[in-house]
């Protein structure tokens, strides 16, 4: 996807896709090692990092770093706490939440297209 980050809406969709696409690959490992005693599930956060940067106006050429952290989940009897359910709505609610952020991307391109003389 070929968008820019030097404006505001650049940076919100570059930083959001960037961030959900991290917590695609930890929902994939925690999935993967649902089975691995001792693995303790982990959670992506970027939307307070993002909040944070639009908050203090930093929404150009700037890195919204997305923290990556242990869940508060139980642990079961293997001394695992990955919830395979939880885990597996979470990589719904993201993969939807990445399709609709690619889908802004688009239009805008396209849009940005059209408003420099091109074609959509």
């Amino acid at each position: 996807m070929s968008f820019a980050t030097s404006d505001a809406v650049g940076f919100v969709l570059h930083s959001a896709i960037n961030g959900l696409s991290m917590r695609q690959q930890v929902i994939a490992d925690n999935i993967a090692n649902v089975d691995t005693p001792g693995f303790r599930a982990r959670a992506v956060d970027f939307e307070s990092a993002l909040t944070r940067a639009i908050e203090h106006g930093q929404t150009t050429d700037a890195d919204v770093a997305a923290s990556v952290a242990p869940t508060q989940t139980p642990v079961g009897a293997n001394d695992n706490n990955v919830d395979l359910r939880k885990e597996s709505i979470a990589a719904i609610q993201t993969q939807y939440q990445y399709q609709i952020m690619g889908r802004a991307i688009s239009d805008r391109d396209s849009r940005l297209s059209v408003m420099a003389g091109g074609q959509a």
